[in-house]
């Protein structure tokens, strides 16, 4: 998120990949990605960058022959992560570096079986398994694979801190707070279910209500286990709470999909008060990825397709 475009962006065009983007006051990012039958990434700047090493659906040889394959933006815009066609293994780069393999266990065959996240910062990922449970914890600061913790892949996997350094697992019985090394830091005290967690680690946020349209939320401490009562986000008609998050502030932000794209919000914690902070075109492509998405979130393909 954080990142403004327009369709202008879509007439700029292609360069390869080896090319640099023009120069700019402000860094170049990566505004979103954009595929059909090749990945392309529109850049800040208006430049449109083909991936042609990415993969655009599952091989032949996978589980689910002919699926969407991930293709991942880091929150900050800055890294993108794809399953490469050469050897069928997700690997991660920027602009202008050289892909690094996340993980030598992590391959195509497992697309659509194993559902790759990213911390915002670029440099951990984590997958999630149709098992159900975790796969790989992968931190590519180190470039280490570590074992899952407690030695069991019996946790599901919620989220990042938005400054990457704490993990959010459920267990079979509570929701844990772990560092980069996976030693727990903040056992949960309350079994609401939790879907964001702050730069503090101990506030997290839940929804509240049945079913996919929220407009509540609650805000937790997973010290205490106090949680707050509802408030009701003061969104326009016909929008609800499709992403939540904190940013690097600690405040709270929902993504919002609309019938032209999505929007952002700033929400107040007390009054639940909606201050727009941008809109967000949909290109015209069969599928889009913005900083910061998992794999399928409500924007992603042109059809509508459930989250999983």
């Amino acid at each position: 998120m954080g990142l403004r475009t327009t369709l202008a962006v879509l007439l700029a065009t292609a360069v390869t990949l080896t090319g640099q983007p023009a120069a700019a006051d402000t860094p170049v990012r990566i505004a979103y990605a954009q595929g059909t039958h090749v990945w392309e990434l529109v850049l800040t700047n208006g430049d449109v960058v083909e991936v042609p090493e990415a993969l655009a659906k599952a091989p032949a040889d996978a589980v689910n022959t002919g699926e969407r394959a991930p293709f991942l933006v880091s929150g900050d815009g800055r890294h993108f992560l794809y399953f490469r066609k050469s050897d069928r293994l997700f690997v991660e780069r920027t602009l202008n570096g050289k892909e690094r393999v996340v993980s030598r266990r992590l391959t195509a065959y497992s697309i659509d079986e194993e559902w790759p996240f990213v911390s915002d910062d670029g440099s951990y990922v984590v997958t999630a398994t149709s098992a159900p449970g975790v796969g790989v914890f992968a931190d590519l600061r180190t470039g280490r694979t570590l074992p899952h913790p407690g030695g069991t892949d019996a946790w599901s996997f919620l989220g990042f801190s938005p400054d990457g350094k704490g993990l959010l697992l459920a267990g079979e019985r509570l929701t844990t707070v772990f560092d980069r090394a996976l030693r727990a830091r903040t056992r949960s005290k309350t079994r609401l279910p939790v879907v964001a967690l702050a730069n503090d680690h101990v506030t997290a946020a839940t929804l509240t209500g049945t079913g996919p349209k929220s407009r509540k939320l609650r805000l937790l401490n997973l010290r205490t286990g106090h949680a707050s009562g509802a408030v009701t986000l003061r969104l326009p008609r016909g929008q609800y709470i499709d992403d939540l998050d904190f940013d690097q502030a600690g405040r709270v932000i929902v993504r919002s999909k609309t019938a032209t794209g999505v929007a952002i919000y700033r929400i107040s914690k007390t009054t639940g008060k909606a201050t727009l902070l941008r809109t967000i075109a949909r290109p015209d492509a069969d599928v889009w990825v913005l900083p910061g998405d998992t794999t399928y979130e409500p924007w992603t393909e042109r059809k509508s397709q459930a989250p999983q």
